[in-house]
């Protein structure tokens, strides 16, 4: 039986001469209290006869609560430690991370207890450093940041600091 198959995108922006994604964190129970090596990018499902990036932008719509205007270019794919495969898309963008709608899921909690509850795929998301990401993110997303800079290091007019998002200073984010 083939592995499961995923698609997401990793959405990310430049803030000065820093390089920002948006991760989100999921909703339900079982992440609740977890958080260092817990955010993920939006992904999910890929439905029967459904295209990758077809499925990658549907689910950033239901996680996110936003419709993506532009196409995303394909980033790499990754195997997650249960197996899953998942397709990663990028696209530079922007909204308000505070701002998030997320579809909801069902399931039975407290367990055995024959009550349904309805949890949000997503129950926050943020914008993060490469850096930050780095500690944050699920360590089988990892290699999605590795390929993102090195797209972006291959893109003419990228130098180390927009890479790496090292810079002095304070930044602020508009």
């Amino acid at each position: 039986m083939p592995a499961p198959l995923s698609a997401g995108i990793l959405l990310y922006r430049r803030t000065g001469r820093r390089v920002e994604v948006l991760l989100g964190h999921p909703g339900g129970p079982f992440w609740r209290n977890r958080d260092v090596g817990a955010w993920m990018i939006p992904k999910g499902a890929v439905e029967p006869g459904e295209g990758l990036a077809e499925a990658a932008i549907r689910e950033f719509e239901e996680e996110v609560g936003t419709r993506l205007t532009a196409v995303p270019f394909p980033l790499c794919t990754v195997k997650q430690k249960g197996g899953k495969v998942v397709e990663v898309f990028a696209l530079e963008g922007d909204l308000d991370a505070q701002a998030i709608t997320s579809t909801r899921f069902a399931m039975e909690w407290p367990p055995h207890s024959g009550e349904i509850q309805r949890f949000p795929e997503l129950d926050r998301a943020r914008w993060m450093s490469l850096a930050e990401a780095r500690a944050m993110i699920l360590p089988s997303q990892l290699p999605v940041l590795d390929a993102l800079e090195a797209r972006l290091r291959s893109a003419p007019g990228h130098d180390e600091q927009e890479r790496t998002g090292n810079q002095r200073g304070p930044q602020h984010s508009p």
